[in-house]
């Protein structure tokens, strides 16, 4: 892997970046389905199903597959379950990646500018980073809900990088899916992905972006 540019600003991806959330996001969503007198799906599949919303994310879980819709009316039965049982279990179960604290660590030592964007509900992504222990390392967030679209639209990278007063070009992405790779290169980032988390089965290869590691202390022999 080839050095890369020097960047002003890293905004990194939550959920399969930083955090494996899906054991909570599992245990939420199979309460979810007891409380309907459904099936519960099981980690295994949920952690396919996550990475786009809670909103795509209890579609999925009602269908048991990644596109179909679901009946309109138990949706919206669905989701507020789903928000409630969520909300009492933020962080129960997940945990950071390993080498993340190391990675910040070496970011925030290089003097690096740090942020974070997420397809999250911020009600979520705040208690979420505050319980594990890494709001501290964050200037800014974006989270699902700040902004008109979502990624793998550009709109949270770029107003991002707008509140930090940084350009595009002089700005990385860290994340894990394709809809992160998408969201950086229309908003002209760099984009590094791991390759664990959540990108539905694909190696995220597929998706070419400029670097994928391992491990965030990978970081070290890249930027």
């Amino acid at each position: 892997m080839s050095q890369l540019k020097t960047p002003e600003l890293v905004l990194i991806d939550v959920d399969g970046t930083l955090v494996d959330s899906v054991p909570d996001l599992a245990f939420s969503a199979d309460q979810m389905m007891l409380q309907l007198g459904l099936p519960e799906r099981g980690e295994d599949a949920i952690r396919h199903w996550v990475g786009n919303g809670i909103e795509k994310l209890v579609k999925r879980t009602l269908v048991n597959n990644l596109d179909d819709e679901p009946d309109a009316e138990l949706f919206d039965k669905a989701l507020p379950i789903f928000w409630q049982i969520y909300e009492n279990n933020i962080c129960v179960r997940s945990r950071l990646y390993d080498g993340v604290i190391e990675g910040l660590d070496y970011m925030k030592s290089r003097g690096y500018r740090l942020g974070c964007v997420t397809n999250k509900a911020r009600s979520f992504t705040v208690p979420l980073l505050e319980q594990i222990g890494i709001a501290p390392y964050f200037e800014v967030s974006i989270c699902g809900d700040d902004t008109a679209r979502k990624k793998p639209d550009p709109l949270p990278l770029l107003t991002a990088a707008g509140e930090m007063q940084v350009t595009p070009n002089n700005s990385l992405m860290l994340g894990d899916s394709k809809s992160d790779v998408l969201a950086a290169r229309a908003a002209g980032f760099q984009i590094i992905c791991m390759s664990y988390g959540y990108n539905h089965g694909e190696d995220i290869r597929r998706y070419e972006p400029d670097a994928v590691i391992d491990s965030m202390i990978e970081l070290k022999d890249l930027i």
